[in-house]
């Protein structure tokens, strides 16, 4: 049964949720690894309520979301309209196709040095740098999804009098519509890992900022809160994607 599959996938991942921390705590307990560089779990838990109760996350939250929003918006349109354009040939797939695949394999953060020059130091150059990885992942689902639609449907609704926009909206998206919706899910994830990254490299404020700005203070165990913070907001954004994506995919079906 799907429920009982659920249920065993949930306490399969539970459970290594459960392991890893009592190894960290057996390894901080008998002084196998240094509490500078593993701090003691009760301390980062007392750290990670502090963050939370006193509500000091909501200044650095907020500037993370932010930035992820305005980059997961420019990478979902322009990559779904690039998308869009290159699957309506197939001469244009077979050129942009693995040459948009082999510009992704580059690593953008190479580039950063040359946005913070550009867009400054704040929001500007995160937000163009996550916008810049998250657009490769939408863009290629995008033209892999349109471009493989079954070519009888788009002849058939051609030969009934169909409009472009009949056409993409009665054939084109409904059939590519899961793998869409996977580059998007991919595309939200980047943007989120490609921003906190930068935040950790040059920034003023957002959750990056603080994990950094408590290592360099040394302070070891409120930067292992922070990281806590920012693994929770990651996992509850794959979450909301991935239940976004499996109504998408019942709704299209």
């Amino acid at each position: 049964m799907p429920s009982l599959a659920n249920l065993s996938q949930r306490i399969v991942q539970v459970g290594f949720i459960i392991a890893a921390g009592l190894a960290w705590h057996w390894a901080v307990t008998n002084h196998h690894v240094s509490p500078l560089i593993l701090p003691p779990l009760p301390a980062v838990w007392r750290n990670f309520s502090k963050i939370i109760l006193s509500g000091a996350i909501w200044p650095d939250l907020s500037v993370t979301l932010y930035e992820l929003v305005c980059a997961f918006a420019i990478a979902a349109l322009a990559g779904g309209l690039v998308g869009y354009l290159v699957s309506r040939s197939g001469f244009l797939v077979r050129v942009f196709d693995p040459l948009l695949s082999s510009m992704y394999s580059i690593p953008a953060i190479l580039l950063y040095p040359l946005y913070v020059l550009f867009f400054g130091i704040g929001s500007g150059s995160k937000i163009a740098i996550g916008a810049t990885i998250a657009f490769f992942p939408v863009a290629l689902s995008t033209i892999a999804g349109l471009a493989n639609v079954n070519k009888s449907l788009i002849t058939a609704a051609h030969s009934m009098g169909a409009s472009n926009l009949q056409l993409f909206a009665r054939v084109l998206l409904p059939a590519a519509f899961p793998v869409i919706l996977a580059g998007l899910r991919l595309g939200l994830v980047i943007a989120l890992l490609s921003i906190l990254g930068t935040e950790t490299i040059a920034s003023f404020e957002g959750l990056g900022h603080e994990i950094v700005s408590n290592a360099e203070s040394m302070e070891i165990a409120p930067m292992f809160a922070w990281v806590f913070v920012a693994v929770l907001v990651a996992f509850a954004l794959n979450g909301a994607a991935s239940f976004i994506e499996a109504r998408g995919r019942k709704g299209m079906a």
